[in-house]
């Protein structure tokens, strides 16, 4: 069952860590012991979000969406269903690494 829900952050930062933690809780992953991954999505040669990525035990591969237009991350579990959907509060600025 697909859950959603509304959240507030101020940075790209705070973005990082807030889908860290979440891929974590799915699989109960010690926070310390893995490291999530980002990489920009291009349309039309602009950067228009971010795709987020944990791989985890036993082949274990968690991805999350930031589709930075609607300000909406979608985050996928193991299986590769869409399994929470988390509308952002306030808008933020993609960093100048993100946008290269």
């Amino acid at each position: 069952m697909m859950k959603e829900r509304e959240v507030t952050v101020a940075s790209f930062a705070e973005l990082q860590q807030f889908v860290h933690r979440t891929f974590c809780e799915f699989e109960n992953l010690l926070e310390d012991q893995f490291e999530t991954h980002s990489r920009p999505l291009l349309s039309k040669g602009g950067v228009c979000g971010v795709e987020f990525s944990l791989q985890g035990l036993r082949s274990v591969r968690l991805a999350a969406i930031w589709a930075a237009d609607l300000n909406v991350l979608y985050f996928y579990n193991a299986r590769g269903e869409r399994c929470l959907v988390v509308r952002l509060n306030g808008r933020i600025a993609l960093p100048e690494a993100a946008a290269a």
